[in-house]
């Protein structure tokens, strides 16, 4: 038999606190909205319904591609990457999303202590794990007991481009974190970008200019094992899209 470990944040209203550009909105029509529409439509009265109780729908009224735990294609950096066009989220091949897990313990890295590469060498040394291609990499930062924080988006260590540029070098395509963003948090990239006063400090893991893609915004990776679990994670086929929500799993034998 197999367990099944739901790695995704449900799609729901958003708290009051949540700023409005982050926002999520959910009109719930109930079983006599749904009588009403097929009496209107087709004349069906509710009493031909079973308890006089026609369909329930719900009807997404606000919901962006990067608002709730999804899949960032390699457009979302850059119009361009390695001098092409970058693929959108309707363009990565499916093999990406149905691979072998690891997870990554970086509970102990502080915000402005970013995830290096020698942090994930030494984990993997650690754990006794040696990533192979197509391996999919999660790290666990303990940010998503915030989820629903005010400050949720400021949270976490955030994750080095150098480390970003290390795992692709060993073949992985998609890596995860369970934090709102992959990178450090927003609110230190803008000091460190603005004093520097230059591109690549500011989204610096974003825009490595490598045809990856991040997992953002997952949840329950203390529920995992290091490794030793199959991970699925397809995002929604959003045409042109920069990002597709998705339903993350991990998948123990």
């Amino acid at each position: 038999m197999s367990r099944f470990v739901d790695l995704s944040a449900p799609i729901a209203p958003s708290p009051e606190t949540t700023p409005p550009f982050l926002r999520i909105e959910i009109e719930y029509h109930d079983h006599k909205a749904g009588a009403a529409q097929a009496q209107a439509l087709l004349k069906v009265p509710p009493s031909l319904f079973r308890h006089g109780e026609g369909w329930a729908t719900e009807t997404i009224t606000r919901l962006g591609t990067h608002d709730s735990t999804h899949v960032d294609a390699p457009y979302h950096y850059n119009s361009t990457i390695q001098g092409q066009s970058a693929p959108t989220i309707d363009q990565l091949p499916l093999e990406w999303f149905f691979s072998d897990g690891v997870v990554l313990d970086m509970t102990h890295k502080t915000k402005g202590d970013p995830v290096t590469a020698e942090d994930i060498q030494k984990e993997l040394d650690r754990i006794g794990y040696t990533l192979k291609p197509l391996d999919i990499v999660l790290v666990r930062t303990g940010q998503d007991k915030f989820y629903n924080a005010p400050d949720y988006l400021f949270r976490g260590p955030g994750v080095t481009a150098e480390a970003t540029i290390w795992l692709y070098e060993q073949g992985i395509r998609v890596m995860g974190i369970d934090a709102w963003g992959w990178d450090e948090p927003l609110d230190l990239q803008a000091q460190k970008a603005l004093q520097a006063g230059e591109p690549g400090v500011f989204w610096a893991a974003h825009q490595v200019d490598l045809p990856y893609s991040q997992i953002e915004r997952l949840v329950n990776l203390d529920q995992l094992p290091p490794f030793g679990f199959k991970v699925a994670c397809f995002p929604l086929k959003i045409q042109g899209g920069s990002a597709g929500p998705a339903r993350v799993v991990a998948i123990l034998e």
